[in-house]
């Protein structure tokens, strides 16, 4: 379809607008804020030598979410246009054709959160304060509305920001609702992007998949996502506020991937649902010898922790039925890689791989480990009907970082145990569960529609991160593309240490060449992030489809995208 016109937004809020990029970073060279930490001690820097202090593994269950209820309304109502109280946006552009059908409310603020027993409950900033935030459960063919409320004090302290801005990675949603990082708002100031602060942000989802057609009102289905997260995208702070806990998992069912390990209609995969499909978010932290988390918002190459968390509790314990579970790996640390296997006694355990960055594979990987890097995430199927009640089994992770840089390829062994897995009971119900031959068809790369080829280099300049040897320009697109038109896009990295996850915003891209030879088989399906390790170059295909509007590019090791590795591109009707 043919995006709507997009209209100015509004311009009649009194309140300042933050228009130059950097502002607070600059501000805040002169304070402790970009060494600081999330709590009340005094700031270190996360270069401190002292580890974390010691902490027993298997203390705490792992956390198992249920998905957000929606509320029956929202005061003020929503509309396409920004109404009383909301930041100073662009209309919604897909509202005419997919009117919400369903509303819901978050709030950022303040939250008390326990990373582990042994360390003081302490405060983080999350989506309605918890960490991680809440999950979402959304359906293809039924838009909705979220409506982010900012309640952070403007004047908080602390790393990271007080403003903020919402991405859904990586849903295909308009560019207004994308959580652009110049986006960003607060009751008191706007970003560069924005016209006007304000209290909230309403996102819009139509929840169609790409390539909408006269015929097709909801997309192509094999181009849906299924596993995907949302999370802070605040122009130069997003690393702080997603560390700081602004990050949740947004999962998305159709027909095929329905969520219902039950469902009669034949062409559902009937994958494991329910309590056995179940959400991982794994991240590395650093706290002080007092127990407060750290973060040094002036690092430029990357942060890494000495503790390991699961859905924001360090070393958990998880207990299974036996019967198969839905594993969904998401690495959402600041900079660090994993190399994850699953482990009883010394011998890595079998498991069938079935999706790549919440893709569907075209079909099952049988595998004994699975490598993501930050942002990407892995969907894994085991079956724990194999063991005898009492088996215990570890998730470790076996990649040896050591700095920012980048992984170093070492496999370690035995590796950091990351959760224990105890089999402890038979499953109550039979297992109608299954793993097909076939997962999600694969739409067809036509190389005939490609209308020009760009190249973008990642590198560090003068100790500076850099796309093309720029830095983020806000206001000023890297490239221009015309919807409905397909390109080729060759990412490198010339440098010989560094490696940079790319993630492109809005649309699914196909890898035609990694260093020259096809790419690897769960690689060979639909990705948005892109590791380019040193001296790699990737070409991907991509299509430009059904919104208009502005998006980026980025390195999603968080500390890069926030010394300016990003790009803006738009798409132009």
């Amino acid at each position: 379809m043919n995006s709507a016109r997009q209209q100015p937004p509004r311009r009649d809020d009194p309140r300042p607008v933050d228009t130059h990029r950097r502002t607070l970073m600059k501000a805040a060279s002169g304070t402790a804020l970009g060494a600081g930490l999330i709590g009340n001690a005094p700031p270190v820097r996360a270069k401190d030598p002292d580890p974390s202090p010691a902490t027993n593994p298997w203390q705490v269950a792992l956390p198992i979410q249920t998905p957000k209820s929606s509320v029956s309304s929202l005061s003020p109502l929503p509309a396409p246009y920004p109404v009383s109280g909301e930041c100073g946006r662009s209309e919604h552009q897909a509202w005419g054709h997919y009117p919400p059908e369903a509303f819901y409310e978050v709030r950022v603020r303040e939250g008390s959160h326990s990373f582990h027993p042994q360390l003081p409950t302490q405060k983080v900033r999350g989506y309605d304060g918890t960490f991680p935030g809440p999950l979402f459960h959304a359906r293809y063919g039924n838009p909705f509305l979220v409506r982010f409320r900012n309640d952070l004090s403007p004047t908080m302290t602390g790393p990271g920001s007080p403003q903020i801005s919402v991405h859904v990675h990586n849903l295909h949603q308009p560019s207004e609702s994308d959580g652009f990082p110049g986006d960003y708002f607060g009751p008191t100031l706007a970003g560069p992007t924005l016209t006007a602060p304000g209290n909230f942000k309403d996102h819009h989802y139509p929840m169609c998949c790409a390539g909408i057609t006269a015929t097709n009102e909801y997309g192509d289905f094999r181009e849906a996502n299924g596993t995907m997260w949302f999370h802070d995208h605040r122009l130069d702070f997003t690393g702080a506020n997603v560390y700081g806990g602004m990050a949740g998992f947004f999962l998305a069912f159709d027909d095929i991937d329905s969520g219902n390990e039950n469902d009669t209609n034949p062409q559902a995969l009937r994958l494991p649902s329910g309590a056995y499909d179940v959400p991982m978010m794994i991240s590395d932290h650093r706290f002080t010898r007092r127990g407060q988390l750290v973060f040094d918002q002036f690092e430029t190459d990357g942060l890494l922790g000495d503790k390991f968390a699961v859905n924001g509790k360090i070393q958990p314990f998880f207990r299974v039925a036996r019967r198969k579970y839905r594993f969904r790996l998401l690495d959402a640390s600041v900079s660090r890689f994993y190399d994850l296997v699953i482990r009883r006694g010394t011998t890595d355990q079998p498991f069938q791989y079935i999706a790549n960055d919440g893709n569907l594979l075209g079909a099952p990987l049988s595998r004994t480990s699975v490598r993501i890097a930050p942002a990407e995430r892995a969907d894994i199927v085991i079956d724990f009907s194999q063991y005898p009640i009492g088996t215990e089994l570890f998730l470790v992770n076996r990649l040896e970082q050591i700095d920012g840089r980048g992984p170093t390829g070492r496999l370690l062994n035995p590796g950091t145990q990351i959760m224990k897995i105890i089999v402890d009971r038979n499953a109550p119900t039979p297992d109608n569960s299954r793993v097909p031959a076939t997962l999600r068809p694969q739409p067809t790369v036509n190389l005939s529609e490609v209308v020009r080829t760009r190249e973008f280099r990642f590198d560090r300049e003068n100790e500076v991160w850099t796309v093309n040897s720029q830095i983020f320009d806000v206001d000023v697109p890297a490239a221009t593309v015309r919807m409905g038109t397909a390109e080729i896009w060759s990412l490198r990295n010339s440098s010989s240490g560094w490696s940079h996850p790319v993630h492109i915003h809005f649309e699914e891209g196909r890898i035609l060449t990694r260093n020259g030879v096809a790419p690897p088989p769960h690689e060979a399906g639909r990705k948005d992030v892109y590791v380019l390790g040193p001296q790699e170059t990737v070409r991907i295909f991509l299509r430009f489809r059904d919104y208009a509007g502005k998006y980026v590019m980025h390195c999603h090791n968080l500390t890069h995208e926030d010394h300016a590795m990003m790009a803006r591109w738009d798409i132009v009707p």
